[in-house]
């Protein structure tokens, strides 16, 4: 008999035991056929980056994550089987969508002016919408960073190794000519000397001839008649003498200098 009431006793504690629920704070506790308890505290979607269009068709790349908690747990357990994973898979296309339409109805400049403001807030309100369904309640969306897609970086690297590598041709041209341009003027410079010398040569032997030839034309004028040479020459002396600009001369009017200005006896 005690043997009986004993087996009695622990079948009672074993069925009030999975009866039983130990509910800590921060979780709520729904009572089905085989019971769970459900979290209610803030979660965290961390998504993977994801590409969208601006508003000028420009691409971007967004970071971002979700702050997110249960609002419904009937309808949490009923969408989701309680199944923490299956709701972040759900979660995750409802906020890309709004993230698309928040993005593809503003400019680059916009999205990265408003990326923490704004946008979000919009973007909380328009997402909250679709996840009252799942007995879900998104507190915020967080964008951490905004970039340029890989390939659109790739591309910046290769027009700036292009443009690198036709900046070494031209100046490796620009060189070249600067350097056939010093060649050029070099050799000009100094076929410039040449000529000029030459030019000098000939020109003091065409001097030195005229004065010869003067020379030759003076004798042969003294030799013909003195008189006249004396008097010609004297001529060529009062020239010089008298333009003198500011000049004063001071002769004896017997002096032998103006004897062919002397009155004719």
């Amino acid at each position: 008999m005690r043997i009986a009431t004993a087996v009695i006793a622990a079948l009672i504690v074993l069925f009030a035991s999975s009866c039983a629920f130990v509910v800590n704070e921060g979780q709520s506790a729904i009572l089905i056929q085989f019971g769970r308890i459900i979290d209610r505290r803030i979660l965290t979607l961390d998504s993977a980056p994801e590409r969208y269009l601006t508003s000028e068709k420009k691409d971007v790349s967004v970071d971002f994550y979700v702050k997110w908690r249960i609002a419904d747990p009937s309808t949490y357990y009923t969408a989701v089987v309680g199944d923490e994973t299956r709701a972040q898979q759900r979660l995750g296309p409802i906020v890309k969508d709004g993230l698309r339409t928040a993005i593809n109805s503003r400019t680059l400049q916009d999205v990265v002016s408003s990326a923490r403001s704004d946008l979000t807030q919009a973007l909380v309100q328009a997402a909250n919408r679709d996840a009252e369904s799942l007995g879900i309640q998104i507190v915020d969306v967080r964008i951490k960073r905004i970039d340029l897609p890989e390939e659109s970086q790739v591309l910046r690297s290769v027009y700036e190794r292009m443009r690198s590598e036709r900046k070494q041709v031209a100046d490796s041209l620009r060189a070249e000519g600067n350097e056939a341009a010093e060649r050029i003027r070099a050799n000009a410079d100094r076929e410039a000397q040449v000529l000029k010398a030459e030019a000098n040569r000939d020109a003091s032997k065409t001097r030195g001839e005229g004065d010869a030839k003067a020379a030759e034309i003076y004798a042969s004028a003294y030799g013909r008649d003195p008189e006249f040479y004396a008097f010609y020459r004297s001529l060529e002396a009062y020239r010089e003498a008298l333009t003198t600009p500011n000049g004063v001369l001071v002769l004896d009017p017997k002096s032998e200098f103006l004897r062919y200005m002397q009155e004719s006896k």
